[in-house]
């Protein structure tokens, strides 16, 4: 697959017309939120309403507590295990040109591209692009540091990754950032407390520190169908829904191109993604210098 296009150097946005996407309030949060949180991996190409409807359900209606004695649930849960390991994406290095489709809360849509570039366990590049092909955020994050170009009010603003804990209410560091990105499973532990067999597919639910993950795994192309997490803390009340769907081959297994989230609380926020292009195992570049006119924020 070639190589994403993207903005090359350091554009000046002066004189040009600004997206949509970036005139909105708080445009730094606003940004980093909107690309972390469309990368919730965390599409099956359900609609809304049906979506919704996942949502709404029961954990415990959708999934059988471990109890069948005459079932070897320990097998059940390691060939789970397993398969999870089996599909999980490894790699060094990963570039995309990503399309992302964004409702906020209020019901006002927006879209915008991202452009990203990773180095495993190191380095993260996002340039964040408005459908006019202005630039208007550019991100370099490591696993103990931030820093976000505003390319529209020329500021830059210097942050640790807490700050990502920080904007997104999650326990969010380096390497589940990544696995977001790529596609692999993040908050799911080995503690699965109830599963459903439906044949084709399994469901199994675990309970970690901070979440209750409800992971649906095709069990005959060994791909994952969507993801429901919630905050173990009832009083947070958040639920994530994550559909994935058009995979393609890659890295030995597959790589889902279409995903589609909703972030449930008391409002819905609704975002979709579409990797246009991606590659994995390229030599990358990571282009970061910040203009001298530039103010700290």
């Amino acid at each position: 697959m070639r190589r994403p296009k993207d903005p090359q150097g350091d554009l000046d946005t002066a004189g040009r017309p600004e997206n949509q996407l970036f005139k909105m309030n708080s445009k730094l949060s606003t940004a980093i939120v909107l690309v972390v949180a469309a990368f919730w991996v965390l599409g099956s190409c359900k609609s809304t309403k049906t979506i919704q409807t996942a949502i709404n359900k029961k954990d415990t209606t959708v999934v059988r507590v471990i109890e069948d004695p005459e079932i070897d649930s320990a097998a059940v849960i390691s060939q789970i295990l397993d398969k999870l390991h089996q599909r999980e994406i490894r790699f060094n290095t990963f570039s995309a040109k990503v399309k992302v489709d964004y409702t906020d809360p209020t019901g006002k849509s927006n879209s915008a591209t991202a452009f990203i570039r990773l180095q495993k366990d190191s380095i993260l590049w996002v340039s964040l692009t408005g459908t006019l092909g202005v630039e208007g955020f550019r991100a370099l994050i490591k696993p103990d540091s931030v820093i976000v170009l505003d390319k529209l009010e020329k500021t830059v603003t210097r942050r640790s990754t807490g700050y990502l804990q920080e904007i997104t209410n999650l326990p969010l560091d380096f390497e589940a950032l990544q696995n977001i990105l790529v596609g692999n499973p993040v908050y799911f532990s080995q503690n699965i407390v109830s599963y459903k067999n439906e044949g084709n597919s399994i469901s199994a639910l675990c309970i970690g520190e901070y979440f209750k993950h409800l992971l649906n795994l095709d069990t005959i192309a060994n791909t994952i169908g969507y993801s429901k997490i919630d905050d173990v803390d009832v009083t947070k009340n958040r639920t994530c829904f994550i559909g994935y769907s058009n995979y393609t081959p890659a890295q030995g297994t597959t790589f889902s191109t279409i995903r589609e989230i909703t972030v449930t609380e008391k409002k819905s926020l609704n975002v979709k993604l579409d990797y246009k292009q991606f590659v994995f195992e390229e030599t990358l570049s990571f282009p970061f210098s910040i203009p001298k006119n530039y103010k700290e924020k």
